[in-house]
């Protein structure tokens, strides 16, 4: 099975390659915003609530089935906090599995509003549930603007609910000013995610980047080094992901609360999708396909059927 799955990643990056060079863009793994309201306070969050909006069911629905016809075979549910809106956000982990037939339904989350019975109903579409945790200190994590003083039981909890439910379980760290110096790999090891994506800490102008935007990362920022150092301190972890800014920045496809593509090149977002279309949409804006696939962006993401996943696995990652 891993041997088929790894012919396939191959086949497809080939495919991949061939469309990037004749210019053809194909939306294959989407990064679906739908809200940007949080719960949360992060210091360096780069996608911030800067509107309240949020599409009615049906639209979203009709966007969704718009990308699956482009060539979308993996879907992310972020936010803002997708479980501010457990219905709306359970609707569409279904309505991607069973009516699109998308090979991997995931979502991120800061894993506060996570409740069990979601994970009992929704498992068996859900492939994938990240939760974003910077640090096992929970006074860094109050400082961060991530944590209450449980962030940590928190994340035991909900890995173990993935174990018990069988869904694919996630860490991302932001590597920043605050933790870079920390040493994780006892966590890490304890709760055996499938991957770990360490991000070093991005600045995104008219989100992140001044006093006159919602946050000012600039002091959670760390040089190039650091971050490298970061990731060889932890280099022992199977699932470990780095992704430096270089990586980061562009190679993202994220689609907003407005239904619109974002250009992280400073450039206007796209016209809604449901409006122009998603190839008028894509044509719009800057998305660095080439250092998609070389940060990572295709693997197995599809839950293995006997659950089996992690650190701990036997089964090495693709990426």
């Amino acid at each position: 099975m891993a041997v088929a799955a790894a012919l396939l990643l191959c086949v497809f990056i080939l495919i991949l390659s061939t469309r990037i060079l004749v210019g053809a863009k194909v939306p294959v793994s989407v990064n679906y915003h739908f809200t940007r309201q949080c719960n949360k306070s992060c210091g360096f969050c780069f996608h911030t609530a800067t509107t309240s909006h949020i599409e009615n069911l049906e639209r979203q629905q009709a966007a969704l089935r718009l990308l699956a016809q482009a060539g979308m075979r993996k879907i992310n549910f972020a936010g803002g906090e997708p479980f501010l809106y457990p219905k709306a956000l359970g609707a569409m982990i279904d309505f991607c599995k069973r009516e699109l037939r998308l090979e991997s339904v995931s979502v991120v989350t800061n894993g506060s509003l996570v409740r069990e019975d979601f994970l009992r109903r929704h498992a068996g579409q859900l492939d994938i549930l990240a939760v974003s945790c910077d640090s096992f200190n929970e006074q860094t994590n109050v400082a961060i603007g991530r944590g209450s003083g449980d962030q940590v039981p928190r994340l035991y909890q909900i890995a173990e609910w993935c174990r018990t439910y069988g869904v694919l379980f996630k860490i991302n760290t932001v590597v920043n000013r605050l933790n870079v110096a920390e040493d994780m790999n006892a966590h890490i090891a304890a709760l055996r995610p499938f991957r770990w994506k360490c991000f070093q800490v991005l600045i995104v102008r008219g989100e992140n980047d001044s006093d006159e935007t919602l946050r000012n990362a600039h002091r959670f920022t760390i040089s190039d080094e650091e971050f490298e150092a970061f990731c060889e301190r932890h280099r022992g972890q199977a699932c470990l992901v780095p992704e430096p800014n270089r990586l980061m920045a562009k190679s993202y496809l994220i689609l907003d609360e407005y239904l619109r593509f974002l250009d992280r090149t400073g450039k206007q977002p796209s016209k809604p999708i449901l409006e122009v279309g998603v190839e008028k949409a894509l044509e719009s804006v800057y998305w660095d396909e080439e250092a998609f696939v070389e940060r990572g962006g295709l693997y197995e993401w599809t839950k293995p059927a006997n659950g089996e996943s992690g650190c701990g696995s036997k089964k090495e990652l693709e990426w």
